[in-house]
């Protein structure tokens, strides 16, 4: 709600604490003398320009004036708040500045162009925008503030340009129907909770210039598939990926410093991770309820997995681990996950029969020089040799420079080995093998 008194503005806004709790949170905000033109109310600006900063006519489809009384239009504030006859509305190329809740609850609103004199878009501007489908941001807007979308459920797909650097906190926030976001190269700050809860969205690619995936950013966006996250990043918040129920796959980059707790809870469709060498500690639930989760490597910087980590991971078969023994910061970490054998490497310290309750198998292959290397019934073949029940992917490529590796069998060491033979290799120059995990 809104008043004015003696050249002050008081309005009770509503924020967000955590993922569900709202408080209320005041603002006094000095305000030049509101004066009344036709069906704005405006305010002169210390420039001399003018500040639109209320509506009072029947709404429908809505012209801003460039000019009134002689003085440049630049700036909204406020203007259509709650105005739910609105339908359309047209901004002049005068508009430098779209503030805060300028549109907000305008229900009936359904598209908007936003022309390329604006800067920015303030916090609120257009909140609850329930009917809106169609927005295009104009391409000198630097930054899209707080709540800015938040709630425009009609929403179906939004294009940032290249000239924003900053997108609020909150900002697209239940924009169920979001399908297709894409996001401009000049990006360098996502806030928490950016794209809280939006459903509809598959696939999403980060700029070059992020370097945090912050706090429930893409948490409970249950449509998300895909998810391209850049080496410029190197921190990934807490609850990030939160009940990503559709995502199968992501890769963190080797840029990637910390991954917060609780940063993919729930993601039941996720079947296989690998964090990588940069990352010291696996946080609190990390991974917990990935109920699809087989395989996880270990990268060889990890030295405490938080409580929880791997809960209830019922699928989980395989932890590979490639360095020293991490501490655990308690029993829990692989709490209901009842399958998994962790793997480690030779050379590495700390290991014993058991790890955090699991089994423990040390990773060995190697080949055996014995009577099957070589060339033998019209095929060439080795005998894999290891720790007993060792389950070995062998793949091969013909030029170690472009690393292009596939697969060509898997091999389980019954009694510490196996016979593994291609009946290919005479089809090319060269081949070379390696072997990897499943």
């Amino acid at each position: 709600m809104a008043a004015t008194k003696n050249g002050l503005g008081l309005i009770l806004l509503r924020t967000r604490i955590g993922r569900a709790w709202w408080v209320p949170v005041l603002f006094l905000l000095a305000t030049a003398a509101v004066v009344q033109a036709g069906d704005f109310q405006y305010a002169i600006n210390a420039d001399n320009m003018i500040t639109i900063t209320g509506y009072t006519g029947p709404g429908g489809a809505v012209v801003i004036p460039s000019t009134i009384d002689g003085k440049t239009v630049t700036s909204m504030w406020t203007t259509f708040l709650g105005c739910t006859s609105l339908t359309s509305v047209t901004i002049p190329n005068s508009i430098t500045s779209i503030g805060s809740q300028t549109f907000q609850n305008c229900t009936g609103l359904t598209s908007v162009t936003i022309p390329d004199s604006v800067t920015n878009i303030g916090g609120m501007a257009f909140c609850e925008c329930t009917s809106l489908t169609s927005v295009t941001i104009g391409n000198s807007v630097t930054s899209i503030g707080d709540y800015a979308f938040y709630n425009c459920a009609g929403l179906t797909s939004v294009t940032i340009p290249d000239s924003v650097t900053s997108i609020g906190s909150i900002a697209f926030d239940s924009c169920t129907n979001l399908t297709s976001v894409t996001i401009g190269d000049s990006v360098t700050s996502i806030g928490s909770s950016a794209f809280y809860n939006c459903s509809g969205l598959t696939s999403i690619t980060i700029p070059n210039c992020v370097t945090s995936i912050e706090y429930a950013v893409f948490a409970f966006c249950t449509g998300l598939t895909s998810v391209t996250l850049p080496n410029s990043v190197t921190s990934i918040g807490g609850y990030a990926f939160w009940d990503c129920t559709g995502l199968t796959s992501i890769t963190i980059p080797n840029s990637a410093t910390s991954i917060g707790g609780d940063a993919f809870w729930f993601c039941t469709s996720l079947t296989s991770v690998t964090i990588p060498d940069s990352v010291p500690n696996i946080g609190y639930e990390t991974f917990s309820c990935c109920t699809s989760l087989t395989s996880v490597t270990i990268g060889n910087s990890v030295t405490n997995i938080g409580s929880y980590a791997f809960y209830n991971c019922a699928s989980l078969t395989s932890v590979y681990c490639h360095g020293n023994v991490p501490s655990l910061s308690s029993w829990t970490v692989f709490y209901f996950a009842n399958k998994v054998t962790i793997y480690y490497l030779a050379g590495t310290t700390g290991w014993g029969p058991t790890f955090g309750g699991r089994p423990t198998v040390l990773w060995n292959p190697h080949v055996q020089n014995d009577a099957n290397f070589g060339v033998r019934a019209n095929c060439f073949g080795f005998t894999i040799a290891g720790s007993t029940n060792l389950v070995i992917v062998t793949e091969a490529c013909t030029n170690l420079v472009t690393s292009d590796w596939s697969s060509l069998g898997t091999n389980t060491l019954t009694d510490g080995s196996s016979y593994f033979s291609d009946p290919q290799w005479t089809n090319f120059p060269c081949r070379f093998y390696r072997f990897s995990a499943p």
